[in-house]
């Protein structure tokens, strides 16, 4: 195993589970520790008691589905060059990734390293990732601003305007609009660069680069950019039936993350049509402020936003906080036992599997020659 391999398992580390389940803890007793200041043993039990089986049922059927989803779609966009076994680790790992890492960061990163790993080439493996992260985004700004403007419902809460973690206050309009604005630009300037003029992406980089201030960073816009010139190489001339399946897969994948919640507060609470259209679109708004926490995965700032989004949905308020901890059980924290469970198990099969065989080097990881990093303002007209 090379110098480069052991820093990125490093970061992978079933140790990297601490942090979060801490924190996680932390924020369960308090919210433990408020539900029981409204409300008395006998009224939780028989709120958790009175369940509807079937909306729990159907809870864990769409989970599943949402992560079969996952799979689907990290074969279909390699061209299924990743077997259905691999893809299965793949998105394993990858939710794992995301788990112990700060949601404005995301684990994206190292997930180019896992599907490398299982024997697809640098370059292909970035750009499958690259183009992961420009349709998740646009689903999240399309989606977001078709809730905002369609939905005739008040998408946002009520309750109250503002909220506080850890000690720092929040606007909900206010995160939302600075979530889906930073989005946005991230979502253009990537889908420019990737899809539609990555050699001008870089030339852009170099010449951001170029003064005083910021020229300790281009290195970093070199790499950036030859990475997104053959990146975009390598996704140019995919089929229309490509590009469908891809966005048709990203719509389901989303829909099923947002419907398991549905499902679990219909379980404790009797809700109508349109009470589902509203938790449906409250979840899109949700899940967008919270892209700004800087916890891994979102460790505590869930719990706390959840009640705010969704307490008017229960008999008792206060009951959305257990609500609240069995969607992350479901959501969250099952990935973080999942991921410690599979990663030993993928290092084994990948190392010792690629022990055998001449390891794979990235030689199109290069920054690209000097020639080429020298005449990119004449390659862009």
């Amino acid at each position: 195993m090379d110098a480069q391999s052991s820093k990125v398992l490093k970061s992978l580390s079933p140790g990297k589970i601490v942090l979060p389940v801490l924190i996680g803890l932390a924020v369960f007793v308090f919210l433990i520790y408020q539900i029981t200041e409204e409300l008395d043993f006998d009224q939780i039990v028989n709120s958790i008691a009175s369940a509807n089986i079937a909306w729990i049922f159907a809870a864990l059927i769409v989970l599943l589905a949402r992560d079969a989803g996952y799979v689907y779609r990290i074969r279909h966009l390699t061209d299924k060059q990743l077997n259905w076994v691999s893809s299965i680790f793949v998105i394993i790992l990858w939710e794992f990734a995301s788990a112990v890492t700060p949601s404005v960061v995301g684990g994206t990163a190292v997930v180019v390293f896992i599907i490398n790993k299982e024997g697809i080439k640098f370059g292909k493996s970035l750009a499958y990732v690259m183009l992961t992260a420009v349709l998740d985004n646009m689903f999240f700004v399309i989606a977001s601003l078709v809730t905002f403007l369609f939905v005739p419902f008040e998408i946002f809460p009520s309750t109250s305007s503002n909220f506080e973690i850890f000690g720092w206050h929040f606007s909900v309009k206010g995160a939302f609009g600075l979530s889906v604005f930073l989005i946005g630009i991230y979502t253009l300037v990537m889908t420019y660069g990737l899809l539609i003029r990555p050699r001008a992406f870089k030339w852009i980089l170099i010449k951001l680069t170029g003064n005083r201030l910021l020229k300790k960073w281009r290195k970093w816009a070199v790499q950036t950019g030859s990475d997104m010139i053959l990146a975009s190489e390598i996704l140019r001339g995919k089929r229309k039936r490509y590009w469908f399946w891809a966005i048709i897969s990203t719509i389901f994948i989303w829909s099923a993350r947002y419907f398991m919640l549905n499902c679990l507060i219909a379980a404790f609470s009797d809700i109508n049509v349109a009470d589902h259209l509203l938790i449906f679109g409250r979840q899109i708004i949700m899940w967008v402020v919270m892209l700004i926490s800087p916890t891994p995965g979102s460790a505590g700032t869930a719990e706390f936003v959840f009640p705010l989004f969704f307490s008017e949905f229960f008999k008792f308020a206060a009951f959305s906080g257990i609500v609240a901890i069995f969607w992350r059980l479901f959501t969250y924290y099952a990935y973080l036992g999942l991921g410690a469970f599979f990663l030993p198990r993928w290092i084994r099969k990948v190392f010792d599997t690629s022990s055998h065989k001449k390891e794979e080097t990235p030689k199109d990881t290069k920054q690209g020659s000097t020639e080429e990093n020298i005449n990119i303002e004449e390659k862009v007209k």
